[in-house]
């Protein structure tokens, strides 16, 4: 294969040729210039063919990989790619290390010279767009010779035993991680108020400590007092190894954008958040993904690789275009959760979705376990439903379309409310937040 420049030498000989015609005229014949011309262009081909020949063959190359393997939403890292020259020549080459796009490689290509029986690494800066695995495609290698005329190339796909492979995961974003020294910070004050309160619903024994005037004169341990012959009192704290059940729907209604996001994207950051949260609280944490099936299970895991398991499991979920099967959802709970837990549905207020699908099948999910229905709603609805004055036909009918599509969401989620049901409705930017503030609330009054 032939370079610009092989092509720009025999422009530049054309252009010669015709200036020399022009200035000397009829002096030179035109077989002559035919002549001339054919000679610059056997010239150049011969140039290029050894060029050809002197350039080092790509094929020899030896490549391997290093680098990051796991990244956040919105982080940038990097891979390096290591090229050793097995060949006897000095390899003039430029490499393209090829990824899918949404892995954000930059630069497209890396200019490198090795000399025999040496390497050289090329790093490729990741800034992935989309959370899951993004995988290097191929490595393509073009060897220039020493006149950079002509050049030799290969392309190796990943599935070539020379390629070495690389993936990178991508964890969600986890943006709502901004708020969790808050709302450990409630929960610190929570637990301190109910130590302070006493005994009632959603409380368990703490300690005994020694009585000091003003406290309850029912919170007396009297067995205790004897035994230490010193008057000592009961302290509680709430409930502590709670079950809590994140479960994601990742049917057709996941798919749907809001705002920036997917609403199965909106729902990750929201249990990310739930979940430390809960952990902290000493309650046990288990995730499912399902749509027509289990798509991710995480279940009985310790508290200080939970938030690491949670994410690995919710980094290749992808939204699937079927209608979730709540039936299989709630065989799912049934059958994993023999005690009493808190089961949070992270799903869509869409009539056809649960009217059909998770209502019939809702009494027998609640009579056993504390049910809520976690959705999140594009703020772009309510501001379509507002009409301004003046305004046109298409904006009243779109304005009609939302407030019916509202006053739907509605309807569902009262009758999810008549079965027992607690609805968290709320827009994306404050979504995370509203469903940890709900769940404390719940701890707070012994309602898991």
């Amino acid at each position: 294969m032939i370079t610009w420049r092989a092509a720009g030498l025999i422009g530049a000989g054309a252009v010669l040729l015709a200036v020399v015609g022009l200035v000397a005229g009829s002096a030179i014949s035109a077989p002559w210039l035919w002549s001339a011309a054919g000679l610059i262009v056997l010239l150049v081909a011969a140039a290029c063919v050894v060029d050809f020949i002197a350039a080092a063959s790509p094929k020899l190359l030896r490549l391997s990989r290093s680098g990051d393997q796991a990244l956040w939403l919105g982080e940038s890292g990097e891979v390096r790619l290591l090229l050793q020259n097995r060949s006897n020549r000095v390899l003039t080459a430029r490499v393209r290390d090829s990824w899918v796009p949404s892995a954000g490689a930059t630069p497209a290509t890396h200019d490198v010279r090795i000399e025999p029986d040496r390497g050289v690494a090329v790093a490729t800066r990741l800034t992935p767009t989309r959370r899951g695995d993004r995988e290097a495609v191929r490595v393509m290698v073009r060897s220039f010779g020493p006149f950079r005329l002509a050049y030799r190339q290969t392309s190796r796909k990943v599935a070539d035993r020379l390629t070495p492979a690389w993936r990178v995961r991508v964890y969600p974003a986890f943006s709502s991680r901004r708020l969790l020294p808050e709302k450990l910070s409630r929960l610190r004050i929570m637990d301190g108020s109910v130590v302070t309160r006493g005994r009632g619903q959603g409380t368990e024994f703490d300690t005994l400590r020694e009585y000091v005037l003003g406290d309850d004169v029912r919170s007396i341990d009297w067995r205790g007092s004897a035994r230490r012959s010193d008057v000592v009192v009961r302290t509680w704290r709430p409930e502590r190894d709670r079950r809590l059940v994140c479960v994601l729907d990742t049917g057709r209604t996941s798919a749907a954008r809001i705002g920036d996001e997917p609403r199965l994207d909106a729902a990750m950051d929201a249990a990310l958040l739930l979940a430390s949260v809960a952990a902290r609280a000493d309650d046990r944490v288990d995730l499912l993904a399902v749509d027509t099936a289990v798509r991710a299970s995480v279940t009985n895991v310790e508290k200080r690789t939970l938030l690491f398991r949670l994410v690995t499991a919710m980094a290749p979920l992808e939204p699937a275009l079927v209608e979730t099967d709540f039936g299989l959802v709630a065989g799912e709970v049934l059958r994993r959760e023999r005690k009493r837990a808190l089961v949070v549905l992270f799903t869509a207020l869409e009539p056809g979705a649960l009217g059909e699908g998770l209502l019939p099948v809702l009494p027998q999910l609640a009579a056993r376990h504390k049910v809520i229905v976690a959705a999140v709603h594009d703020p772009e609805l309510a501001r379509m439903a507002r009409v301004a004055p003046g305004a046109s036909a298409a904006d009243v009918y779109s304005a009609a379309a939302a407030q019916r599509a509202l006053a739907e969401r509605e309807r569902v989620a009262a009758a999810l409310r008549h079965h027992g049901v607690e609805v968290v409705d709320a827009p994306a930017d404050e979504f995370a937040s509203r469903l940890t503030d709900h769940y404390l609330a719940l701890k707070h009054t012994g309602r898991l």
